[in-house]
Formats: C-alpha cells, structure tokens, sequence
C-alpha cells in the first residue's frame, strides 16, 4: 500500500497525536478520518483481489493439465502475497511433477504446509487461502485481460480466420478531379415552326336540277 505526499503528513500527524495527545483543530480531525476511510477502502479492494485470485487459481487447477503454464505462474504468484497452498494444489503439484518449475513449487508448498501443521499443533491459527492478511501483488499476467481459447486474439479477429488486410491507401486525387471544369448550360431547343393552315377545299357545283316535263 503506497501513500502520497500528502496522506503521510496526515499519518505522520495522526501518529504524533497518539502518542502525544494535544488539541487538534476540526480540519486535522477531518484529514485523519478520510485517511482512515482511504485505508479501509483499499483493504477493501486487497480482499476483493485476494478472493479473485483464489478462484481463478480453483479455475485453472480444475482445467489441468491444460492450463499447466498458466495455473504455475499463477500460484507463484499467489504464493509470493501469502497464499496458504491446499492439499488439492499438492496434488496437482504431484501430476505435473515431470515440470521442473512443477517440482520446484512442489518443494515450496511442502515446506509451507510443514509450517501450518506446526502452527496448528502449536494453536497458532493458520490463515485460510483466500483470508489471508498478506498483500497479493496483481499477477503481471493479469495486468491485462487474456483471450481464452476460442476467443478473440489481441488482433481482434475471430479463431481460425485471418484478419482483414487493411484497405488500400486513398489515391491522390488529380486536379481535374479537385476542379472538376464547369459543365456549359444546354441552349435551349428552338420551338418548332408552326405548321401552315390547310388549304380550304374546292366548293362543288350544284348538282343539276332535274327536267321538268312540259305538256304541248
């Protein structure tokens, strides 16, 4: 747990009050109390990681020998922050003993396991794994999210598929296509002359009339 600047004045004052108890002024008493809060809070955090890292290591013990790499490194890790081993990490430690690193943590865990049989004989109380008080420093393989198998690679493409190349560059556009040249306005169509009337028909002669018959 790191302080800043400001928040080991604030401790350093808290502590000089301990143990020299004077009159504090009500600003004093409100930087002690958020100080207080800030500690609390990143305890807080530091079980909540604690409990996560346990369960992820429960996660990669069950997927074994699959997971061998990555359940290895993660209880190196963990063991370095104070995490009790299990006898079920024994056994796995056992499977994978053919693993130099495998053998190497199997000879730690051992040792730390004679240590809390002692400590439980002597009454002393043992923490349990995921309880533990010690702080557990981020994994720096946790330091970012891992894609499981079948998921997505750090390139975003699917499984068994190649990610899409790139689109080609852009051409240069040319100055033509800038300045494109300016379109002539379409002349407008000469209206169509008009047709000349028809010429009127010829009259007709009247039809003769008929010959009257005249009596003598």
């Amino acid at each position: 747990m790191a302080f800043s600047a400001e928040e080991l004045r604030v401790l350093r004052r808290a502590l000089a009050l301990a143990l020299h108890p004077t009159p504090v002024r009500d600003e004093e008493v409100q930087d002690c109390l958020r100080l207080a809060e800030s500690v609390d809070e990143a305890a807080r955090e530091g079980a909540r990681l604690r409990a996560f890292l346990v369960a992820d290591l429960a996660r990669y013990r069950a997927a074994l020998p699959g997971t061998a790499s990555g359940y290895l490194a993660l209880l190196d890790d963990v063991l370095s922050g104070g995490y009790q081993p299990t006898a079920d990490d024994l056994a796995a430690l056992r499977a994978l003993r053919g693993n130099p690193t495998a053998a190497t943590l199997l000879d730690r865990c051992r040792i730390l396991a004679e240590r809390a049989v002692r400590a439980r004989l002597a009454g002393r109380a043992v923490p349990t794994p995921a309880l533990t008080t010690a702080p557990v420093p981020i994994p720096a393989s946790r330091a970012r999210l891992l894609a499981l198998r079948g998921g997505r690679d750090t390139s975003g493409a699917a499984p068994g598929r190649k990610a899409p190349a790139p689109p080609p560059p852009r051409p240069v556009p040319t100055p033509a296509e800038v300045f494109p040249p300016k379109r002539r306005p379409d002349t407008p169509e000469r209206p169509a002359a008009p047709a000349a009337p028809a010429a009127p028909a010829a009259p007709t002669a009247p039809a003769d009339p008929p010959h009257q018959l005249v009596a003598g």
